[in-house]
């Protein structure tokens, strides 16, 4: 390829705290230049606008606005709208992260016209397939170049599967690395204090996933769940579009009324972080805070089957409880007994490996 662009790809919330930091660290490289192409998969300023300015991103190169949709349709639209949109960004690599729909759209679309892919977060697997995130886990693996694994169990993963070993590098977390860069802003923001709430004396909760929210009467026994929460400390929840509109379409949003659940609509980044520093646990289905409550050392129930970050569970301060909210209030209550995970931050989770990454890109395409 004759350009020298690493075009870098986010859609969704959590692909802006991965792709930051890899945009710095190109940004003081000689030869190479970061493009960030935004395919507008979270559409709501919330949700993808304000985290350029939190997490100190360029605007975007390109901006596809593809909004929601069904999996099949979302996904097409990507495609046809990044494969139109990739020739004029003169690519010497496409970057892609995560495991949302716009990962494995943009690396289809980029291996078509022979432009390289790299991905990082590599290798991540729940062994669950009905989660449309691990099809797209699965698929970008086989059809990157350029692997970048956070984990020690992802590339074990990535070897059962005949990815060949020269192309997976074990570099880190840059979720970690946006945690540490904004940790000065993070520690200022000092969110709860305008709640009312004392440090350590609440609990941050966030539910997304379709198998938690989607469902009447899962999603009325996580609300039942969250009452129980709020009769021992203050829930804070942070509450995903998604989810408030199911609240609401399923008739739900009374049962909280003049609980002590507190309904916040998405916060920004520091804000939040903020908040989870100074929580006394997390209660969520999210992936990313997984990660994130590992750093801090703040206790996570994760209120899943099945984890793609088995490192949280092992080493970190993640308790795994399955699908059943009774699960999850049993091991709350354990918790707020006294029975506090406790645990460690995982290797080369240091802020600092986006520089690995821009390290191995810069040799291979020398």
């Amino acid at each position: 390829m004759s350009g020298r662009n690493i075009v870098c790809v986010a859609g969704a919330r959590p692909n802006f705290m991965k792709v930051a930091p890899v945009l710095r660290a190109l940004a003081s490289r000689p030869g190479l230049a970061g493009v960030l192409v935004h395919t507008g998969q979270h559409y709501d300023p919330n949700m993808s606008d304000s985290f350029l300015r939190d997490l100190e991103l360029p605007p975007p190169a390109v901006h596809l606005g593809v909004g929601s949709a069904s999996h099949g349709v979302q996904t097409a639209r990507i495609m046809e709208s990044f494969e139109q949109a990739l020739p004029a960004l003169d690519p010497a690599l496409v970057l892609v992260v995560g495991d949302v729909n716009s990962t494995i759209a943009c690396a289809l679309v980029a291996v078509k016209q022979g432009v390289p892919v790299a991905h990082v977060e590599a290798g991540l697997r729940s062994f669950d397939r009905t989660m449309p995130e691990e099809i797209n886990r699965i698929l970008t693996d086989q059809i990157a170049e350029h692997l970048f694994t956070t984990e020690d169990s992802a590339g074990e993963n990535l070897a059962r599967e005949g990815i060949p070993p020269e192309r997976v590098h074990f570099t880190g977390n840059t979720m970690i690395d946006t945690l540490v860069h904004l940790m000065p802003r993070i520690e200022a923001a000092r969110a709860r204090e305008p709640l009312g709430l004392p440090a350590g004396g609440y609990a941050v909760v966030t539910l997304h996933r379709p198998g938690n929210v989607d469902s009447p009467a899962r999603l009325g026994a996580l609300v039942e769940l969250l009452a129980g929460i709020a009769r021992r400390l203050p829930v804070v929840f942070p509450i995903h579009p998604r989810t408030r509109a199911n609240l609401a379409r399923f008739g739900l949003e009374g049962r909280l009324a003049g609980s002590r659940v507190l309904l916040l609509e998405p916060q920004p980044y520091p804000a939040f972080l903020s908040l989870v520093r100074e929580c006394r646990f997390v209660l969520t289905d999210s992936g990313g805070l997984q990660e994130e409550t590992t750093f801090l050392g703040v206790p996570c129930i994760t209120q899943r089957a099945t984890t793609e970050r088995p490192v949280t569970t092992r080493l970190g301060t993640n308790r795994l409880v399955g699908e059943d909210p009774a699960a999850a209030r049993r091991a709350i209550d354990a918790l707020l007994d006294g029975d506090v995970p406790r645990g460690t931050v995982p290797p080369l989770w240091d802020g600092r490996c986006a520089e690995r990454i821009v390290a191995v890109l810069e040799e291979r395409l020398r």
